[in-house]
Order: structure tokens, then C-alpha cells, then sequence
């Protein structure tokens, strides 16, 4: 008896040991975040097709409202967010067939002013195992299960980003966790997945312009970390509590891409302006010297009318965090600093603790510097692809220039991120058109295909399958 009940409680022991690592949060090979595991954008899969479009290699295409967000794949369903005139909605389709399995409507109690180029429903969801986590800047988080029943919300206050919100939610560790950037109060936020409620809530007042999402970092020895790229910095966070681990500043006052890793480096794009490449770098007075000249009234602030003439009046929309129609010293020296930064890609050693610039900055590299497409790295090369088109390939661990070229053929603005898999990389320009190139830094392109519709989100990719959503629909391509 003793014998069986021992087996037993060993037969016990494993099933709840499954249980818990089929339904961790720690990176796999499921694309069930923006840009897959961890933000990678890359997968092991086998068998996609070269060439695709609505004539070629199309398993089933849906209609859909409009929307930026990345469809997310659970085993059985996709997810993603749209909105139709004032309403937001989140959707479930079916993988096998595009079918819509449900739609769900969010509380929309505010319609924040964003970029054009931005959308109310560009942030994309998350899914664990048996349930979707969803962003809307217009309203906040909400968590539904996989057959649409709501399980909480979480209302976030209005925002104050001159490009609108476009980072994404993660998990990690049971919580949903969001970077909210923004010109003033920004903020990291991690709520208990199961319930709603918060767990921490750190200030990020050093972050003003941008809306990257974490990637997470699991160090061989120590605990994981929550990796956050935002204006000026790249800083590690303590899951578990939100405390900052270490940091390492150079990086450019906009962040909006995703970083991604390899072999305990971590690569990072960010760009500001053309005034922000090395050999136009302005330097800035101090606040004091600008006052005493130009604060003719002595309020200690300076109106549009007051600056200096020149570029800085361009400036003023971008500056006047606070929208107050003013600028105060304080906004002035972000104005300084955010000048002083520099456009790049850079190679960071991860770890450490606090200041960790001198030692892990690795390399920097300051042409053609995307400021949306996020970087990829895929056996053992990194590229990018910039918004005009003009793609990189390097040597990721000392940041030499492998080849540059212009995607002819598909010369366009990008604003989705490149995804690979079974020995091809693909990038979207706006205009649909699909880039696909070898995956042995030449950046040679194997094939152009043509959507036919304009596309901003970035594709998924699971099996034989990629779905790729355009400004109308989202499509199920592989091979027939």
C-alpha cells in the first residue's frame, strides 16, 4: 500500500512539475507576443513558401477592420485587436480556417490624439496557455479567456505621447507587464495575470518619447530580467519587484523599436531625428545663458515667441512635454540632452549592476538607423531594415558592416519589423510588397511578393504557416 501511495504522489509531482512548465511564461517557440518568442521574431519551422499572395500559396484570407496590431498565435487560435470608427475590438479567429470565433468590444471612455501614422489598436495581445491579455491606450487592460469570457480590466489613465501608445504586453513571471512611455509620467506596470490587480508600479521619469517592448533576460546565474530600451537608456529590471538591476545610457532620446539578444548581447536600434546623426549634432546652451536673453517677461518660462529663432522653434511642439504652450528649464535641458543623443544601432553586454556603460557598450553603428523596424538576428547575423528601405547586414559581435543595399523592387516605407524562419527572412514594406532574402548576410532577395494592400504589422509565423495582416485583412499563406 505504502508502494502505490508512493507512486502515486511521484505520478502527482510530475503532473503538477508539466503542468507548470507547459505553462510557464518563459520564452519557447511559440509566437505568443509581439514578434514570437521573445521578441525574436524568429522560430524553428519548416517548409514556407517562397512565393505568396492573394493568387499564390493563400490557405484562406479574412476580412478585418483596421488595425496595427500583430496576430499572436495560441495551439489553436489567433488573436489580434482592431477598431471600426469609434469602437475598439479585440478578435479570436480559427488557425485552420481564418473563421471569426468571436469579437468582443472594449470600453473606449476617451480617443487620445496620436500620430497618423499610429492607430487606436497598434499595441498587439498576449496569450498564455488558456488565456489573451490585450492593450487599448484608449481604455487600458483586459484579460478574456479563449472563448471570449472577460475575466478583468484594468482602466490606465490618459496618455500624453505626441506619436499616440504602441508597445505591446508580456508576461513574465504570472504578470502582465507594460511599458508605458510617454512625455510626461512614464511609468512600467506589472499586474497579477489571474486577477487584475497590481503587483508594482515603477516611475521611468528619465523615458519621454517612444514605446518599445521589453524582451525578458535569463542570465545563467540569477534571476530573470525584465529588459526595457527607453529614451537615453537600456535598463534591466527586477521582475519580481520592478527595482532597476543595472543600466547603460547611449542610446537615442526616441525608442520605439524591440530589442532582440544573443549570446548574452543584446542589440538595439533607436532613432531621432536627422539632427541627431553624429556629424550634425547641435550642442545646446545651458538653460541658465537662454533665460537670461530670452525670458523677457521673468516668469521663468519661455513661449514659442521667446526661443531663439531658428530650428528650436520647429522643436517647440516636441519639447512642450506638458503641452502648456511653455517651456521650463527643465524642459529645455531634456531639449539639450535629447539633441546630444546620437541615431544607432548598438551591441550591449548584458548583466552587471547599476552604471554599466563603460564596460558593456560593446559597438555602435549610426547609418541608415531605423526608428520603427526592430532588429533581427538570425544564425548568427544581425540586420536591419530602416524606414526607407535601405537594409543592413553585420557581424553581431563586433558591429562590421556585412553589406548594405536598398530593397529594389520593394522600395517603400517600412514600418513592420523582419521575421525568419526555415532559411528566409522576410520583410513588408507599406505598400504590401514581401521581400524575401537569404539568410547568409549577402541580403540577397530570393523572391518579391505583392499583398496587393498596404501592411504595417508585423507577420506571424508557426509550422508551414505565416500569417501576415494587411490594412484589410489577414492572410494564411503556405505551401499548396
Amino acid at each position: 500500500m505504502k508502494t502505490i501511495t508512493k507512486f502515486l504522489l511521484y505520478l502527482l509531482f510530475i503532473f503538477v512539475f508539466y503542468s507548470q512548465a507547459i505553462s510557464s511564461d518563459k520564452p519557447g517557440e511559440k509566437w505568443s507576443r509581439f514578434r514570437g518568442p521573445n521578441g525574436s521574431g524568429v522560430v524553428t519551422a519548416v517548409g514556407l513558401p517562397l512565393e505568396f499572395g492573394p493568387d499564390k500559396n493563400m490557405i484562406w484570407k479574412t476580412e478585418l477592420p483596421k488595425g496595427h496590431s500583430s496576430p499572436i498565435l495560441s495551439e489553436k487560435y489567433i488573436f489580434l485587436t482592431a477598431f471600426s470608427g469609434d469602437t475598439l475590438f479585440t478578435f479570436c479567429l480559427d488557425r485552420k480556417d481564418g473563421k471569426i470565433l468571436w469579437r468582443k468590444q472594449s470600453p473606449r471612455d476617451r480617443q487620445d490624439k496620436i500620430d497618423a501614422r499610429n492607430n487606436p489598436a497598434s499595441p498587439s495581445p498576449v496569450v498564455d496557455e488558456e488565456n489573451v491579455y490585450v492593450f487599448f491606450a484608449d481604455y487600458g487592460l483586459i484579460s478574456y479567456d479563449f472563448t471570449g469570457n472577460e475575466r478583468w480590466r484594468y482602466p490606465l489613465s490618459p496618455f500624453n505621447n505626441i506619436y499616440g501608445m504602441g508597445a505591446s504586453p508580456i508576461l513574465a513571471d504570472n504578470k502582465v507587464i507594460l511599458n508605458c512611455d510617454q512625455s510626461t509620467n512614464s511609468f512600467l506596470l506589472a499586474l497579477d495575470k489571474n486577477s487584475g490587480k497590481v503587483i508594482w508600479n515603477i516611475k521611468r521619469p528619465e523615458a519621454k518619447s517612444g514605446h518599445s517592448t521589453p524582451i525578458l533576460y535569463y542570465p545563467k546565474n540569477g534571476k530573470a530580467e525584465l529588459i526595457v530600451p527607453g529614451s537615453f537608456f537600456l535598463t534591466s529590471y527586477a521582475i519580481d519587484s520592478g527595482s532597476k538591476n543595472w543600466w547603460v545610457s547611449g542610446l537615442s532620446f526616441e525608442m520605439k523599436s524591440t530589442p532582440v539578444m544573443s549570446d548574452d548581447i543584446i542589440f538595439v536600434n533607436g532613432y531621432g531625428s536627422p539632427m541627431n546623426q553624429p556629424d550634425k549634432i547641435v550642442t545646446v546652451p545651458h538653460y541658465q545663458e537662454v533665460w537670461k536673453e530670452q525670458d523677457k517677461d521673468g516668469n521663468g518660462l519661455l513661449s514659442k515667441e521667446e526661443l531663439p529663432e531658428g530650428k528650436i522653434q520647429a522643436w517647440f511642439s516636441f519639447m512642450d512635454l506638458n503641452h502648456d504652450k511653455n517651456m521650463s528649464p527643465d524642459e529645455w535641458e531634456y531639449y539639450k540632452a535629447a539633441l546630444g543623443s546620437k541615431n544607432g544601432m548598438l551591441g550591449i553586454r548584458l548583466g552587471g549592476h547599476g552604471d554599466m556603460t563603460e564596460t558593456n557598450l560593446l559597438w555602435q553603428y549610426h547609418k541608415s538607423v531605423p526608428q520603427l523596424p526592430s532588429p533581427l538576428i538570425y544564425k548568427n547575423i544581425l540586420y536591419m531594415v530602416n524606414d526607407g528601405g535601405i537594409v543592413t547586414s553585420f557581424n553581431p559581435s563586433n558591429g562590421e558592416v556585412i553589406k548594405q543595399v536598398r530593397l529594389l523592387g520593394a522600395v517603400d516605407a517600412y514600418y513592420s519589423s523582419p521575421v525568419a524562419a526555415d532559411d528566409k527572412i522576410f520583410m513588408i514594406a507599406r505598400s504590401g510588397k514581401v521581400s524575401v532574402l537569404k539568410p547568409d548576410g549577402s541580403l540577397e532577395i530570393m523572391a518579391v511578393n505583392d499583398l496587393g494592400d498596404k501592411c504595417y504589422a508585423t507577420p506571424a509565423i508557426s509550422n508551414n504557416r505565416i500569417y501576415i495582416r494587411t490594412v484589410g485583412a489577414l492572410y494564411c499563406f503556405g505551401k499548396l
